[in-house]
Parts: structure tokens; sequence; C-alpha cells
């Protein structure tokens, strides 16, 4: 991050990119492993696909989401929650926003789909969020089959939400998003992200504008400076900044993808602007 042409800040992003099973792009350590946090979305979204023959594209996307709470984010999970047969106060993510709400957490899209996924299967809803409850055993089996792992070999954590996280190697993150089609739920989350990028996160966000730029591509950000996605090929990708920084994510991923010859120029270089809305300086890879 250079200011007036003086480097402020350094990120060091380590990143991986595979296909096939063979890894095409590297950079840093692609064995380093780091927890799914947001970037497991699309694969927490498969047993709402599996429930359902009839679930609304904005359904599957904004369960994969991180969304601002915008209106029609905030339509989308409404919509689940009324095929959920629930209402707001059954979300068990934390009040978020200025005017404390759990339909405006980032992650109500997630929870309004688990809700839904439970009155599916006839399961209790309350403690849909915790380790000894049916769903978040469901959503760790789809994450270790996809990552080609063995479930108990996954070390497990609590996300700010709420819902159970797991850690893995960026390597095993870049295959699982590599195999997120290979099953037809995943096939339907994946076209539901593809249909609906402004409801993943929002305008300029790296994930949406990788969507809205390369045609059939998908990814997902995660907290703490984590990307993950797919490329129309089969490849799957994945990066994590060592100091959970957001900001570097967007010139790492067009360097990146970059090397495979995707071009994503409005990632390439974010602008740095002052609180007058003037440039200043300049975030890239060097």
């Amino acid at each position: 991050m250079r200011r007036g042409g003086v480097v402020e800040a350094t990120h060091l992003v380590h990143a991986v990119a595979v296909r096939d099973g063979r890894t095409v792009v590297e950079a840093g350590d692609p064995s380093l492993v780091t927890l799914l946090r947001s970037s497991a979305k699309p694969f927490q979204a498969l047993p709402l696909a599996r429930a359902y023959d009839d679930v609304d594209p904005r359904e599957l996307a904004i369960a994969s989401a991180s969304h601002l709470a915008g209106r029609e984010q905030l339509e989308a999970v409404q919509m689940l929650l009324a095929r959920a047969h629930a209402g707001e106060g059954d979300l068990e993510c934390g009040p978020e926003g200025h005017r404390p709400s759990r339909l405006r957490h980032n992650c109500s899209g997630k929870h309004a789909g688990m809700l839904a996924v439970c009155l599916a299967h006839g399961w209790r809803k309350e403690g849909y969020r915790l380790r000894s409850h049916r769903m978040q055993r469901i959503n760790l089996h789809d994450v270790a089959e996809a990552a080609d792992v063995d479930e108990d070999a996954i070390p497990i954590a609590v996300d700010g939400c709420g819902v159970l996280t797991f850690a893995l190697s960026l390597e095993r993150m870049a295959a699982m998003f590599a195999r997120l089609e290979e099953r037809p739920e995943g096939k339907r989350v994946a076209d539901a992200m593809r249909a609906h990028p402004e409801l993943i996160r929002g305008p300029g966000a790296t994930d949406t504008v990788l969507m809205q730029t390369v045609a059939g591509a998908v990814a997902k950000g995660g907290a703490e400076g984590l990307l993950c996605g797919s490329l129309p090929d089969g490849t799957g990708f994945a990066l994590k900044t060592t100091d959970g920084s957001y900001r570097a994510l967007g010139p790492a991923v067009a360097t990146a993808l970059g090397r495979l010859g995707v071009e994503l120029p409005a990632l390439a270089e974010s602008p740095v602007t002052n609180s007058r809305g003037e440039r200043v300086g300049t975030i890239a890879v060097e």
C-alpha cells in the first residue's frame, strides 16, 4: 500500500490454484492451514439445495452470502425464513447493524437456510448451530467430502455467527471449490451464485466483482482475509492474507489468476482515497 509514492503498509498473501488435482499456481505456502469461515457457505448451502426442488436461486445465493443488508438481500433472507416457517427470532446469529437486528447480520441467509433444512427433515430448530445438532454434522460431512479429508482430521472452531467453522490447508480449499459442481446440488448453488453475485456480498466486493467479471466463475470471501473460488475450466483457488486484511485480496487474486490468463482489471489495483474522495495512493502487488 503506497501513499504519495511511500510504502505505508505491506500485506503478505499465500495463494494456490488447483486443476485436475494438480497445482497450477502457487505463492507463499499452499499448505497453510486456516479456517474456512464464510468461504464455507456454498458448501453449507448444499443441504438446502438437496432438501427443496423448488428453492429459488435467490434463496440459494443468499444462503451462500455474507451480505451487506441491502434491500434485495434482506428480501431474499425473508424468502428463506418464510420457507422455514420461521421468524427473525429463530435466527441464532447475533444482532448486527446500527439498529441491532439478527436479520441484518451478514450471515442471516445461511442461518435461515439451515432453519429451512431443519423444517424439511423434521429436525428440531433450536440449537441448529451447535456441534451436537445434525445440521452441523451434515455440514462437516459435506466439507470433508468435497475436500477429500477424513472428518475426524478436520479441526473445528466456532465462527463469528455461532455455527461451526472448519480448518483446512489452502490446497484442500482450492480442491474443494474445484469439486463444488460435481454433484447436481453443488451446480445449483454455483449457478445461483453466478446468477446473483450482487447478493453474495455487494458492490465493489472482491468476490462479487470477480463473478461479475469472469463468466462462469464462483467466488466467496471469508473472514480474516480469505478468498476461495473456481473458474469455468474447473480450476479451484484459495488465497489468504497473513494479517487478515481484506484490502489486499483484490490485487492479489488479480495477480494470481492473471498467471492463468484471467484478466481482472477492476481488481488489479485498489485506489486509496481520503475523506474528500481524492485519490492519494494505491494498493497493488509488487
